[in-house]
């Protein structure tokens, strides 16, 4: 009977703790979600960082833009003269190689044409030899025709080499013979078979001579 008695005592207790339990649990769900909305409202109704201050302004973006446009134009310009240069290159390649191909071709005009009056003096000299008999006169004729020839090469650095009665030079003279000679020093030159040349002092073709050689005594 007792025992009856202190559980009916007992379960009133127990219910009204299960019921204050509940009770602080729903008021503080109830407090947390108002907490939630709040924020929520609160995030919704404040601008952004990235509204309240953008990362690059207006005036900095029309600097760049223009800073790159000028850029662009700097470097068609370069682009053009680069183009021009290498046109203008090109065509002086193209006109060194002409000039080089018309220099060969044409190195002896200057030379042709000076040398082209000894050759009409020659072929008048021909047909005159016909009708004049004066071997004075052709000798004349002959002689003035060889003069001329003898200036034009002049003109043009070719130097005669005739060494008659020089020392022997190795280098510019080419013996054909030794021959005795009692009077000419041994070594000279007896006799010229061909004249030798140079042009501007390099030897064109060397002097075929005959060299004195001293006389064996008896």
């Amino acid at each position: 009977m007792i025992q009856q008695t202190q559980n009916a005592n007992t379960r009133p207790e127990a219910v009204e703790v299960a019921e204050s339990t509940q009770s602080a649990a729903e008021a503080g769900f109830s407090a947390g979600a108002v907490n939630a909305r709040s924020a929520q409202q609160a995030a919704a109704e404040s601008p952004s960082a990235a509204d309240q201050s953008p990362l690059v302004d207006h005036d900095t973006v029309t600097a760049l833009q223009e800073d790159l446009e000028k850029a662009l134009n700097k470097a068609q310009e370069n682009w053009n003269l680069y183009l021009s240069a290498r046109a203008e290159t090109e065509n002086v390649r193209k006109r060194a190689e002409r000039d080089l191909q018309n220099a060969h071709k044409y190195a002896l005009d200057k030379f042709i044409n000076d040398l082209l009056p000894v050759k009409d003096s020659l072929e008048m000299g021909v047909d005159a030899a016909a009708d004049i008999v004066d071997v004075n006169k052709l000798r004349e004729g002959s002689e003035l025709t060889l003069k001329m020839l003898k200036n034009v090469l002049e003109k043009f650095g070719v130097e005669e080499i005739n060494p008659a009665g020089q020392k022997f030079n190795p280098e510019f003279h080419e013996a054909m013979a030794m021959q005795p000679a009692s009077q000419a020093e041994p070594n000279t030159v007896l006799h010229v078979a061909q004249k030798g040349y140079l042009l501007n002092g390099r030897l064109l073709r060397p002097a075929m001579v005959i060299v004195a050689q001293a006389v064996s005594p008896q």
